[in-house]
């Protein structure tokens, strides 16, 4: 939007090109600290930015293996910022707050309950901040920065990666001030650290019992994990609680390790998808994390897109993340073989949608497999598809080549014309591929 003392012009048209629908901000642990002391603020990250006080970033020690003793916070991109960001390129806002608890991996330190007032009203003030008039306090400096119109804020994020019977009192106390004095605003719950076992299994029974708007889901696992779960949420129950995939990636090694995202990682994520989608009506948002990384400055891998201080690139798993958040379609659209969701079975993956808007069906297919797949897609449809289909393929045959600075494209879309007869295309999809095909049914 060519405001002055922008972001890198380049970093956001990557993310603009994918037209997410939201940005979840600031992120995952920042938002705890390694003690509370730590945590983010999101209060000491507006008003002027010579006035922001700098903080050490929580990942400053976090790993023995990439010491970044220079990893600092100065908050020059604060919560006025990333709401620009989000409004700038039609995302809507998610912000993470601090529930009153430190990272459980690190300190976990915890504030007794009769002092959680001050986390609280924080919440409230935000919220006032990002949709409060200018006659009020948090709105009037909206304002004063710049932006006296609201921010639309309409979900908010309680706690990130925290579990346990702490947590849940917490949050009970946040559900209650935010749902009586801003019932608009959906609360995001997190469901702790993994996608099961115990601490799984404790929160989302007890956020499902809190009627809670949205469960926040993460895992990090590898591409076998991805590939079996494609099924995950096929039988959630349909009780009006959702899903929100919050923080997810396919990791060929663990994240103590120099980590790529490889295709082998992007083609399972994308398997793994064609389930989030075909489960829509469940999986109300999904992210990839985390979103950007510095060649030299890197402290998590993978991530989604890489800097050095010239140029930026795209993974495999942006141009996956991409194909499926620019063709996400308007309704799900129904797709089976043999009676059975195509979750896995010799190897292949699929979900369909319509979009009503362009009156196409939009179909994505995932072979997994090292050989060629023949595949009769037969359109069962009163209306008559055209003749001519458009047919994007992302794939590779080596699972372990990624993109770099050297080769940005060395994996991206190739996109062709393909024609067929009736209602039955008969396609071959190439070994290790993503492919789509977009067809106009009136």
């Amino acid at each position: 939007k060519g405001r002055p003392k922008g972001l890198p012009k380049d970093m956001v048209q990557m993310l603009a090109d994918m037209k997410p629908g939201f940005i979840r901000f600031p992120g995952g642990c920042i938002v705890e600290g390694r003690d509370l002391a730590n945590r983010f603020q999101w209060k000491k990250t507006v008003g002027p930015i010579t006035e922001r006080e700098l903080i050490i970033n929580r990942w400053n020690t976090e790993f023995s293996h990439r010491l970044t003793p220079d990893y600092f916070q100065t908050f020059g991109l604060g919560f006025y910022e990333y709401f620009l960001l989000a409004e700038d390129i039609g995302a809507s806002p998610v912000p993470i707050l601090n529930c009153g608890m430190a990272c459980q991996f690190n300190t976990g330190e915890v504030v007794p309950l009769d002092e959680l007032d001050t986390y609280v009203q924080d919440a409230l003030d935000l919220i006032e901040f990002a949709n409060g008039t200018t006659a009020t306090k948090w709105g009037k400096l909206r304002a004063d920065m710049g932006h006296p119109e609201p921010f639309h804020l309409s979900m908010l994020g309680v706690g990130n990666e925290n579990w346990g019977p702490q947590y849940i009192e917490r949050l009970t106390v946040f559900k209650k001030a935010l749902n009586e004095k801003h019932p608009e605003i959906k609360i995001i719950a997190s469901s702790g650290t993994d996608p099961e076992g115990d601490r799984f299994d404790f929160l989302d029974d007890k956020l499902r019992a809190m009627n809670i708007d949205i469960i926040d889901e993460h895992y990090y696992r590898p591409p076998s994990w991805f590939l079996s779960s494609a099924n995950r949420y096929d039988n959630y129950p349909r009780n009006g609680v959702k899903i929100f995939a919050g923080e997810y990636a396919s990791h060929t090694t663990r994240p103590n390790g120099p980590g790529k995202s490889t295709w082998e990682a992007a083609l399972s994520e994308a398997a793994f998808m064609t389930g989030l989608e075909r489960n829509g009506d469940v999986v109300e948002m999904a992210s990839y994390a985390p979103l950007f990384g510095h060649v030299e400055g890197w402290q998590w891998s993978p991530d989604l897109i890489w800097v050095d201080n010239l140029q930026v690139y795209g993974t495999p798993s942006y141009h996956v993340q991409k194909l499926y958040a620019t063709n996400k379609g308007t309704s799900i659209v129904p797709i089976k073989r043999d009676g059975e969701f195509v979750a896995g079975k010799d190897s292949l993956y699929a979900s369909a949608v319509f979009d009503a808007v362009a009156q196409q069906l939009i179909v994505k297919v995932v072979n997994y497999n090292s050989k060629p797949m023949k595949v009769n897609l037969a359109i069962n449809s009163k209306k008559k598809p055209a003749a001519t289909a458009e047919k994007i393929t992302l794939a590779n045959a080596n699972l372990n080549q990624s993109n770099s600075i050297e080769e940005p494209l060395n994996i991206r879309p190739k996109q062709n014309t393909i024609t067929y007869k009736g209602k039955t295309i008969v396609e071959t999809f190439e070994p290790y591929s993503l492919t789509l095909i977009k067809l106009t049914v009136k």
